[in-house]
Order: C-alpha cells, then sequence, then structure tokens
C-alpha cells in the first residue's frame, strides 16, 4: 500500500468525483477516466467546487486548494490511466456496461493493479470473470456522498485474495473510513436492508396514505433518521434506485425487491431526482 499513489477512478459523476476528493485529500493523484471532453469538463467542475467550499468552512487553506487541484487530471483516453497503481471504477449500474469495461481495464494495467468496483449491488464474482485477475478485483462501494460518509462495504469476491483485501483494508484507514466487511451476495448489505425501505415508502406515497413531505417527515422524527427515504431516493438518483432493485429482485427472488410502478414511471419521464432536476421533489434553480 505504501507504494500506492497514482489512481484512476472511472466515471466523474456523482461518486467518481466525490471518490476522487476522498483520494485527493489523503495526498494521492488521481486521473478520472471519462466517455467525453464535456463529462470531464464537469466532473472537474464538480471536484473544484466542492474543494472550494472546504477552503471557505477553512477545512483546506489556499496553498491546499491549489495544490489538490494539481493532483487532478481528466481524460478520456484509456492509454491515459495505463500506469494507474490501481482503479477505483464508479460507473453506471449496468452489468454489461462494467463487464466491457473491466475487460478493456484489465488490457491496459499492469497485471498487478487492483480493480475496485465502486457497485452498490452487482456481483464481484461476474465482475471478476471478465478480467485474467480475480483474485485483484475487489468491491469498494462507498456511501453516498463519498466525501462525507464515512462507511465503504468491501466485498469479497469468490476469487479475490486474501492480500488484494488487506491493501483495501489497510486504503480505507488512510483516507479516513471506515470498511464494513461483506461476503458477495446481492445488494450486499446496505442496500439491502435500505432498498426495500425506500421502495415501500415510494408505494405509500403511490397509494395516497400521505404525500412526499409527510412520508419523509415522519421517517425523520420517528425513526431519527437524517433524511426522509424519497429524498434519499432522490438524492441517489432514481434510475439508480431502479437499478438496484431490480438486481435485488432477480438475484433473490422477493417481490419486496420489485420497484414500485410509480418509481418505473418517473424512469421512465427522466424524473431522475437532484441530477435531472426534479423527482419526488423539484430542484430546479437549487443544483
Amino acid at each position: 500500500m505504501n507504494k500506492i499513489n497514482n489512481f484512476a477512478v472511472i466515471g466523474g459523476g456523482q461518486m467518481g468525483s466525490g471518490i476522487a476528493i476522498v483520494l485527493l485529500r489523503s495526498g494521492f493523484k488521481v486521473t478520472i477516466l471519462e466517455v467525453d471532453v464535456e463529462r470531464c469538463e464537469i466532473a472537474f467542475s464538480s471536484i473544484k467546487k466542492n474543494i472550494h467550499k472546504m477552503h471557505e468552512k477553512g477545512i483546506v487553506d489556499s496553498v491546499g486548494v491549489n495544490g489538490l487541484l494539481r493532483n487532478v487530471k481528466c481524460t478520456t483516453e484509456i492509454s491515459d490511466i495505463s500506469n494507474s497503481e490501481f482503479v477505483i471504477e464508479a460507473i453506471p449500474e449496468n452489468i454489461n456496461l462494467k463487464m466491457e469495461l473491466f475487460k478493456k481495464l484489465d488490457a491496459n494495467l499492469d497485471k498487478e493493479v487492483i480493480i475496485a468496483s465502486n457497485t452498490s449491488s452487482l456481483s464481484i464474482t461476474d465482475l471478476a470473470k471478465a478480467t485474467s485477475r480475480p483474485d485483484k478485483v475487489i468491491g469498494m462501494h462507498f456511501m453516498n456522498p463519498a466525501q462525507v460518509m464515512k462507511g465503504v462495504e468491501v466485498v469479497r469476491g469468490i476469487n479475490t485474495s486474501e492480500n488484494t483485501v488487506n491493501i483495501v483494508v489497510e486504503l480505507i484507514k488512510k483516507i479516513g473510513k471506515e470498511k464494513i466487511m461483506v461476503n458477495d451476495s446481492p445488494g450486499f448489505v446496505v442496500n439491502r436492508i435500505l432498498m426495500p425501505m425506500i421502495n415501500e415508502a415510494i408505494h405509500v406515497l403511490n397509494s395516497g396514505t400521505a404525500n412526499a413531505e409527510d412520508i419523509d417527515l415522519g421517517m425523520k422524527l420517528s425513526c431519527n433518521l437524517p433524511m426522509g427515504p424519497l429524498t434519499l431516493a432522490d438524492f441517489i438518483g432514481l434510475d439508480t434506485v431502479e437499478a438496484i432493485l431490480n438486481v435485488l429482485h432477480a438475484g433473490l427472488g422477493d417481490e419486496r425487491y420489485k420497484p414500485s410502478p410509480l418509481l418505473s414511471e418517473l424512469v421512465k419521464t427522466g424524473k431522475l431526482g437532484k441530477k435531472s432536476g426534479e423527482g419526488f421533489y423539484v430542484y430546479k434553480g437549487k443544483i
């Protein structure tokens, strides 16, 4: 772990940019791989905005801001990450996209490099099959927002080596997070418990029992949650919530994981939550 300094984060969206910030604050160099220049610019803008917020709060000084920004770059060429010493994948929750990416990463990286996936529900064992290094493939599921939340699920695939697990556990300590050890199973621990609650809140809304504000308020006041389930769903992204529920439903065969029709309808109409400006709540002008 002491020799690892250059990280690649694949995908600079909400999770990827957050993970990049965590790594930068811990003194590492980060290269983000994105699909096009526009998304690179969005990722860098998000990281810059977050780092400047840290400066405003007195977390980093002016010199620190410049140092952090010098240590991050974004590229659209996979060859630019070929010298990376550790890779964290954070692209959309789609098994086919991830499998295709893992094949490309395997072909372009040194054979000793660990490939960690930030997947929130997909099988690490299946992702590892797309590579020639299944012992070096592991789940490293950061919670959202990554730069704030302390927990990281460490997910062992069937062939993940003990050495890989030890390196990831050491890294998690180094970046100021806490590990949650999990064996490979649909949804792991957090989402297997969290997603049925969010799905049930959507069912309650759809039934007309209460409006979104009162559902969230009830859960906050009565269950001591910092954020109501519908607000949280909007923050996660309703497309991501639906994708995780589909994985849970297919993998576990339990009807409670079947996405609410209202959730699916919102996703179909492009109302994905905060990132699109509207979900269960309207965020236009607030993003």
